[in-house]
């Protein structure tokens, strides 16, 4: 096809027809729009149709895509480079982007290295080598033949985390403690986190560590280039879990993962038969540990956030360590009360 002239069309992110539109061309495309896109770039023919679009959430590039008639004619050059200079300009130097694992070479070519890949999708990074350093700057001394490993949230830190990391401590020689970085929960991550290693600075054998973007985040779960959302729970889980044996098991000798009973979230249970059957094949043992409870109520994050916006802060002492009482009686754990008191109106 020969040479076309494209004009460009930004959104923060698209609205009303433009939205439509673009949703109709993603579709096109087998992909689907993702709700939690923040910018949108579209280059467009003169009579209006996309041509080409990608879109920016926090530091990860989505829904790339370039229609059949304009391949070859460097769109998606054009698309990564307007995107990562958003981001640039919105302060993220580290930028992430997801594709099918067909198109992995494409965007090597753009200054994209590959992370890891499943039969389904892959991660890229535009920092060579991004997570290895990573890995390595949390590395430490703290090497064991006996490791363990947790990932946990903790928004916030209950004695139910605790009961889980305790008991896990008794198991292994070192625990390997990671706290999810994604600021997405009412606990803000780096509060979530000193939470954590305040609650658990009396086990010596525990040492606590950030996930970065590349454990339980956005930069982890692709789930807007697939049709059936079931099947793209199942691809999440998949690459997040590939990430954590090739990159975080291996080096750190990591041969056990813990985690709670899930009695209620429906997606964290299917998570952790997809872990046990994954990390079991790859020589990693999954130990599911009995949910602690509390007057036979089990403990969990959602029932103290539950009890802060209700005002009830006897029951929430029986149930959090004196560390993360002692936040949420503070005026950084009132705001939050606050919050979660007005979300229930």
């Amino acid at each position: 096809m020969g040479y076309e002239t494209f004009y460009e069309e930004f959104g923060f992110p698209l609205k009303g027809s433009k939205l439509e539109k673009l949703k109709n061309f993603l579709k096109t495309e087998n992909l689907s729009y993702d709700e939690g896109i923040e910018f949108t770039v579209n280059l467009c023919l003169s009579d209006g149709k996309i041509a080409a679009t990608g879109s920016l959430q926090g530091n990860v590039l989505k829904c790339i895509a370039v229609a059949d008639e304009q391949q070859g004619e460097g769109l998606a050059a054009k698309i990564v480079t307007l995107l990562t200079s958003k981001g640039f300009e919105n302060g993220h130097s580290h930028m992430f982007l997801f594709t099918k694992t067909e198109n992995i070479n494409i965007f090597s070519d753009l200054g994209f290295y590959l992370i890891a890949e499943t039969k389904d999708a892959a991660l890229m990074e535009n920092i060579k080598g991004g997570i290895r350093d990573f890995v390595n700057s949390i590395k430490g001394e703290h090497n064991s033949d006996n490791a363990g490993a947790i990932v946990l949230n903790c928004n916030p830190f209950t004695n139910g985390h605790l009961y889980l990391v305790e008991t896990a401590a008794k198991m292994c020689s070192i625990l390997h403690l990671f706290v999810v970085s994604e600021d997405k929960s009412i606990f803000p991550a780096g509060d979530r986190y000193e939470l954590v290693k305040r609650g658990v600075e009396h086990l010596n054998n525990v040492v606590v560590h950030p996930t970065s973007d590349y454990l339980i985040s956005s930069a982890t779960f692709p789930t807007y280039f697939m049709k059936d959302t079931y099947k793209a729970g199942d691809i999440n889980c998949m690459l997040d879990l590939t990430i954590f044996c090739q990159h975080f098991a291996k080096p750190l000798n990591i041969t056990r993962r813990f985690v709670g009973t899930e009695p209620f979230d429906v997606v964290t249970a299917s998570y952790n038969i997809m872990m046990k059957k994954f990390l079991g094949e790859r020589g990693i043992e999954v130990i599911e540990i009995p949910r602690f409870e509390e007057d036979n109520v089990p403990v969990s994050a959602s029932l103290v956030r539950k009890l802060m916006a209700e005002g009830n802060l006897d029951e929430i002492k029986k149930i959090v360590p004196r560390t993360t009482f002692e936040y949420i009686i503070s005026g950084r754990g009132m705001k939050i009360a606050e919050k979660l008191r007005n979300s229930r109106v």
